[in-house]
């Protein structure tokens, strides 16, 4: 009886290091590792801080109030990551010293636990085992606050960058951001073709949003200083511009920097949807149904021509090439849009489905599998 009694003793040690390494793991994938690297714990303490945030926002009346409660989601969500995994860290070792020394009782491992993972040294252990353990605590304590420490500037150094964008937005296409007011702006002082100069720097925004927002996923729900702003709403009018600059606009010349963008712009939605859980068509047609009808693109190109932009003439053919650019990123900018519960914009968040929380374990390969099952499809049609 007394051999059962010391292995399970010693399972309930080895048991308690396993999960101290899994947290570990978990902060390590968070805060360190530069790619999107999904962990269980991590999505579920967003998850749970996001589902008591939205009890909250849904009793309220206006959405100047929603955003103002929402703005606090990202930081607490992000404050609550350490607090999980030292509570974790607490409880495995404290496990681990009562499974050492069981003698001793709960009471003086959770007082040892404590004391070591906060360097507290009011309590030393007696068994070397212990002080072994405790010495690994205490490091993995600090380590641990001094991850998120470390974090923060690299978080909020990308989100300033971001937002820089997404303010300068406002004055060229305004509040909420407009693709077709952005074009009669340029056009009215003279500088269409400086179109092209503002894709290309929206390139780069795009390709550093898809990296910072997957691997400093906590980023995606940052909102902006202003409540009539979003990351997400801007992303969405420049690529409309782009993409009616590509389909619809006669500058005569062709609009590689459009087309780059476009490109940029959706396969970074798409990553950043895809670690969401959002689902979305990795292999659209350009056939396939867009949120946008074409009496409203129709009515966009005859704004346009009314105020003297050069378009090309065939409006038909315009709406063909529009929904053919629009299809790529339509479903991903519309999740985005629900999700980050963006402030309304036209073609953006003005259509975007309810919000739905995020699931607690990924989905992952969506896109891929799209794009399978899409080519089977077509294999068998044939």
């Amino acid at each position: 009886m007394e051999a059962l009694f010391v292995a399970l003793r010693t399972l309930l040690v080895v048991g308690a290091m396993v999960v101290v390494a899994a947290t570990t793991l978990s902060a390590v994938r968070t805060f360190v590792l530069p790619r999107a690297a999904d962990t269980f714990l991590s999505r579920l303490v967003f998850v749970t801080v996001r589902r008591a945030f939205d009890r909250v926002v849904r009793r309220l009346d206006s959405y100047e109030r929603q955003d103002a409660v929402m703005a606090l989601f990202a930081p607490v969500g992000l404050l609550a990551l350490p607090v999980a995994w030292l509570a974790i860290v607490f409880l495995a070792y404290a496990a681990a010293y009562w499974a050492i020394a069981p003698a001793d009782g709960w009471r003086v491992a959770l007082d040892g636990s404590g004391s070591a993972l906060f360097t507290l040294g009011f309590q030393a252990p007696r068994q070397f085992p212990s002080r072994l353990l405790s010495f690994t605590q205490a490091g993995l304590g600090l380590t641990l606050i001094a991850l998120l420490i470390t974090y923060l500037p690299s978080i909020y150094s990308a989100f300033s960058r971001r937002e820089a964008a997404v303010q300068k937005l406002d004055v060229r296409a305004g509040t909420p951001p407009s693709a077709v007011t952005m074009i009669v702006r340029f056009h009215r002082i003279g500088r269409v073709d400086e179109l092209e100069t503002l894709f290309r720097a929206w390139e780069d925004w795009f390709v550093e949003l898809g990296e910072t927002h997957t691997s400093l996923a906590g980023l995606v729900f940052f909102r902006s200083p202003r409540a009539d702003q979003s990351w997400v709403t801007a992303a969405g009018c420049v690529l409309d511009t782009a993409a009616i600059t590509s389909s619809a606009l006669d500058l005569g010349h062709r609009t590689p920097s459009a087309d780059l963008c476009l490109r940029a712009g959706f396969l970074s939605l798409r990553a950043v949807s895809d670690y969401l859980s959002i689902p979305f068509d990795g292999d659209p047609s350009p056939a396939d149904p867009i949120s946008i009808t074409k009496d409203e693109f129709l009515g966009a190109y005859e704004q346009l021509a009314a105020a003297g932009v050069p378009v090309r003439p065939d409006p038909e053919d315009c709406w063909a090439a529009f929904a053919g650019w629009r299809v790529n990123y339509d479903s991903v900018l519309l999740g985005l849009a629900a999700v980050t519960m963006a402030p309304l914009s036209p073609w953006s968040s003005d259509r975007s489905p309810a919000f739905r929380s995020p699931l607690l374990r990924r989905r992952a390969g969506r896109a891929h599998q799209a794009a399978v099952d899409r080519q089977r499809s077509g294999n068998e049609s044939q």
